[in-house]
């Protein structure tokens, strides 16, 4: 599983014409599944983002999380993070998991997101989404569940 995180200060997800999900104070993520993701990558992930301090305390020190703040989270299922574009010219995504799959593994991160007390907010899977994100810093950070950037 890959992760985008972006803290913000607002962000919203647009489905035809029609605003779907948003979020104040908090998180943008933007989640890939892989093929060879499972349950355990999902939960190792929640618990990444719902403990990652990135948001600054009274002293200006990143030193709390979205959930520390009270913040939520805008969670957007974007296979396209697992695009290969090492050949070519075009990405390929045969490292993506299969929309079913990858359904069932977004929503239980997001499950799990909620369970750990976060209020989340989402896209519409496989939709075609305008996703508006004002980020705060910036700060963005980027997760995977099998390796390291």
């Amino acid at each position: 599983m890959r992760a985008v995180l972006q803290r913000v200060i607002r962000g919203s997800v647009t489905v035809e014409n029609e605003k779907i999900g948003s979020v104040g104070r908090g998180l943008v993520v933007l989640l890939g599944v892989g093929r060879d993701d499972s349950e355990d990558d999902a939960d190792y992930m929640a618990e990444k983002v719902s403990n990652m301090r990135i948001f600054e305390d009274a002293g200006g020190k990143m030193n709390l999380s979205v959930r520390d703040i009270g913040g939520g989270v805008l969670a957007v299922s974007q296979f396209t993070l697992f695009g290969d574009c090492r050949k070519g010219r075009r990405p390929n995504f045969t490292e993506a998991a299969p929309a079913h799959n990858a359904e069932l593994l977004y929503n239980r991160f997001c499950a799990k997101l909620e369970s750990n007390g976060i209020t989340v907010s989402t896209g519409r899977f496989q939709a075609m989404m305008t996703v508006e994100i004002i980020n705060d810093g910036p700060v963005t950070i980027l997760l995977d569940s099998k390796k390291q950037f």
